[in-house]
């Protein structure tokens, strides 16, 4: 059951929702099978993405990613498909990034949970 978020970050989370690109886990499964070139970043908690995490993720946490995006992706034409737990951070942070000069930014709905609820493979971070 996804978490009851309060009034306010909803509300927040909508307007966000409303500028970003969102696609579903079809659309990135379909991209991934035809080989299409994205980055896949998790801004989840660095302890959650230690847990486990979508295939082939980066973590890049929605309480750096507006700081360290640049080192790690200074191109501002990369795409990257930006997932949380249930697509309300990443929504939050797409908008972000789009607001920064970034021009191909893709926010999962959904995200983790609806991953792991199609039971579709995760991975466990290295060295765990």
């Amino acid at each position: 059951m996804a978490p009851s978020h309060s009034p306010r970050f909803e509300k927040l989370c909508e307007e966000a929702r409303a500028k970003v690109c969102e696609c579903s886990i079809d659309d990135l499964l379909a991209r991934q099978q035809a080989g299409d070139k994205i980055i896949l970043l998790d801004v989840r908690e660095e302890s959650e993405f230690a847990v486990n995490h979508l295939p082939g993720a980066r973590h890049l946490g929605k309480g750096i990613i507006e700081r360290d995006i640049e080192q790690a992706h200074p191109h501002c034409d990369t795409e990257l498909v930006l997932y949380c737990g249930g697509g309300y951070r990443s929504a939050l942070a797409a908008d972000n990034l789009q607001r920064m000069g970034y021009t191909r930014i893709i926010s999962l709905a959904g995200g983790y949970r609806a991953w792991k609820d199609r039971g579709l493979p995760l991975e466990a971070a290295r060295g765990s």
